[in-house]
């Protein structure tokens, strides 16, 4: 019943609103027999912004007829082009989970599976709607904040400091399309904490941002289908095969984690401005924002951030765009980093489409090679999948507004499926995939190289299984450490046998399954682990995380182990308490994270928030690192 909690568990309606008629975006509403409510801005046919969160409002109610539902939609939340009639596009998706089975007003391929709803081109047409003419289209949202903050890691350490603060957010509807925001004294106390990870690879992990003012305007930042939704690369640990997704190698040209943050340490945000939106066949994204300085990073000194986007549609379904990012100063010295890039994304027929960008860094005092690269081709139908994609990255590539999971590398990638759809009371659909990575320095030079086979079983009930078999190739110039087990330098053939089942969701306990066993580097290792939810009723809900890494390689033994518990209690929906306690022994920190969040009123809210972290090294006993208690009132006011 949670807002924006996971609504596919169960039966559900959802409504996308295509509003500039573009067939490629649109507004996503989506509630259930219990009135559960979620929303989203769908953009490219793909990718969906869930964290957006529009004013709405939402009464359902079942008898022995069935379930009947109403929503309310202020034409305030929506952005549409023109005052009067309007011609929209709309399709309306209904799941029946205990039988596993969706259908849709206007038909959408199967090929799409669960993101048919995000095909904005095969909706109907909405025509004889009238809409009114707005006033000034002004939105604040000032907010006001009291509590107290321990953080022995400060210098110099705070214990039990109390403090208040206050700041707005505020938005105005320059047209129809653009949108502009204003932000002072930005404050982001109510955020849930980081999902406690293990890096098992070469590449950078990946914590994907969960402030509100950031998510609101991502998907107009994206750059050639890279989200920043993603990550890691190299090596997987098991996952469920699936087509045109972005390689998880691909950099990120806008990481706005960038901002505000730094090596963990809330950085404040002073003032910033943004404006997003659409002008005719142009979609418009612009930010700039100014940092102060953190109380635990001293050295961090007062940062200005600029980003700015274009991109426009051609053809039916494939848009050509450009991207600039400026930071001043820079991470390291005096001047600017700054990133250039244009991107195109062509999509034909209902399941090819073809992504492509070049980008360039610029940072004083390099002038070496500072580009990046990508080509993919992507053919998605439903029986067959087909993908090729060269991606390169220079070794001074280097921009400071965004994620490059990998440094200095040239990747060819291919992989080729076959899903036949069979006619049988247990078994829906199999897959056969197989793939090739190969992974040189830029120089020509192999570094990483991984064949892969893989079997997919989808089952009627819901549920799914896969395994795969990999071989692998990792050459290392320098030592290695992964989950605290040291690779020495050297070339390394290995290979690994992975399983995951997924639980479908009409079962009370869903989730996935996983158990990786094979060599590793000169060693050997073993993973499990699950990722699961228990409905307890429509208003309990318990959600239990556990892997368990065991690495066993010349230079030792590692025991690496993430545990974790999310369980949340919906009064309403739009009141709720969670609460988030993680262990992760590679780091040694024991974290929990309790929010209580009550909307109040549409688009005000009142959060109370309780976080604190520990340090479990010490033998016999834990040290508390920090400790903060927040409460935190919102108010929006529209005109």
């Amino acid at each position: 019943m949670r807002r924006d909690g996971n609504v596919n568990q169960n039966e559900n309606i959802s409504v996308t609103l295509d509003t500039f008629h573009d067939r490629r975006t649109a507004f996503y509403f989506q509630t259930s027999p219990i009135g559960a409510m979620r929303d989203a801005l769908v953009a490219d046919q793909r990718n969906a912004n869930f964290d957006w969160n529009g004013v709405w409002l939402e009464r359902s109610r079942s008898d022995e007829h069935g379930w009947t539902f109403e929503i309310a939609v202020p034409f305030k939340t929506l952005r549409y082009p023109v005052d009067g009639e309007q011609v929209w596009g709309i399709n309306v998706r209904r799941t029946v989970r205990w039988k596993n089975e969706t259908s849709y007003l206007a038909p959408v391929g199967a090929a799409f599976g669960g993101r048919g709803t995000f095909v904005i081109s095969a909706s109907a047409t909405l025509v004889g709607l009238d809409a009114p003419l707005q006033s000034i289209n002004l939105e604040v949202k000032p907010y006001a904040k009291a509590g107290t903050a321990t953080d022995v890691r400060a210098v110099p350490a705070l214990l039990n400091d109390f403090a208040g603060d206050v700041g707005v957010d505020a938005k105005y509807g320059l047209t129809r399309g653009l949108i502009a925001d204003v932000t002072l004294n930005t404050d982001f106390a109510q955020v849930e904490a980081d999902d406690q990870q293990v890096n098992l690879t070469r590449a950078s992990l990946f914590f994907p941002e969960k402030r509100e003012f950031f998510l609101e305007g991502q998907n107009v930042f994206m750059f050639a289908g890279a989200t920043g939704t993603i990550g890691g690369g190299g090596m997987n640990t098991g996952g469920l095969m699936d087509n045109g997704t972005a390689s998880p190698l691909t950099p990120v040209m806008f990481f706005s984690r960038r901002i505000g943050l730094d090596d963990g340490a809330e950085v404040p945000i002073r003032v910033g401005a943004r404006l997003t939106g659409r002008a005719g066949r142009y979609s418009i994204g612009m930010l700039n924002l100014q940092t102060g300085q953190a109380a635990r990073a001293s050295s961090t000194e007062p940062t200005n951030f600029s980003v700015v986007r274009i991109k426009r549609d051609i053809l039916r379904r494939s848009a050509i765009g450009v991207i600039g990012t400026n930071r001043s100063p820079r991470t390291a010295g005096a001047g600017t980093n700054q990133l250039y890039g244009a991107d195109l994304m062509m999509q034909f027929f209902q399941n090819v489409t073809i992504t492509s960008y070049v980008a360039q860094s610029r940072t004083p005092g390099v002038k070496s090679a500072q580009t990046s690269y990508l080509g993919r081709f992507d053919y998605g139908a439903d029986r067959y999948g087909f993908n090729v994609e060269r991606l390169s990255v220079d070794r001074n590539f280097t921009p400071e507004i965004a994620f490059v999971p990998r440094p200095a590398f040239r990747r060819s990638f291919a992989s080729a499926r076959f899903s036949p759809r069979l006619q049988d009371d247990v078994v829906r659909k199999m897959s056969w995939q197989t793939s090739l990575d190969y992974i040189t320095e830029p120089g020509g030079a192999l570094q990483s190289r991984k064949a892969q086979g893989s079997f997919r079983v989808d089952l009627n009930n819901g549920d799914q299984w896969q395994a795969d078999y990999s071989r692998y190739y990792e050459r290392l110039t320098n030592s290695l450490i992964i989950a605290g087990a040291r690779m020495a330098p050297g070339a390394y053939n290995f290979g690994e046998f992975s399983t995951v089942y997924v639980l479908g969701p009409p079962r009370r306990l869903a989730g996935r399954l996983e158990f990786n066993r094979g060599s590793f580097y000169d060693g050997k290792r073993t993973i499990a682990g699950i990722n699961g939810r228990i409905g307890v009723g429509a208003r309990l809900g318990v959600e239990p995380r556990v892997s368990i890494n065991w690495i066993d390689v010349s230079s030792g033994s590692v025991v690496a182990k993430v545990v974790s518990t999310r369980t949340t209690y919906t009064m309403s929906p739009r009141m709720f308490v969670s609460g988030l306690v993680q262990f992760n022994s590679s780091n040694a920190s024991l974290t929990s994270n309790i929010r209580f969040r009550w909307e109040y009123v549409p688009g005000s809210d009142l959060f109370v928030v309780y976080s604190d972290g520990r340090d479990t090294s010490p033998i016999g006993f834990t040290s508390l690192d920090s400790r903060t208690f927040v409460v935190k009132l919102t108010r929006m006011v529209r005109w």
